[in-house]
């Protein structure tokens, strides 16, 4: 394990003795927690960016679901007749 240093202003010096001692846990493992959570939301975040490109360039290639498409496709969820999600033309 390595050792890192970090300045923390004061307030948030108090939060986080506060938040390890309400956990009965070490001001590390509470940093630890809140960073590895940090990173999965910012690992998230940039898939969901590459998705929205990826889906943009689809639009601009034309490839769209028609709005009818979708809406009967919403309105048979949960019923015998569920239809498959539905598809581009293109």
């Amino acid at each position: 394990m390595s050792v890192t240093t970090v300045r923390l202003q004061p307030e948030i010096e108090n939060d986080l003795e506060v938040a390890a001692e309400k956990l009965h846990r070490s001001k590390s493992w509470v940093i630890n927690q809140a960073l590895k959570e940090y990173l999965e939301r910012q690992e998230q975040e940039q898939d969901r960016w590459q998705e929205t490109l990826k889906a943009m360039e689809s639009v601009a290639q034309g490839k769209v679901v028609s709005s009818e498409a979708v809406h009967g496709w919403l309105r048979s969820w949960g019923t015998e007749d569920e239809l498959p999600p539905p598809k581009s033309d293109q």
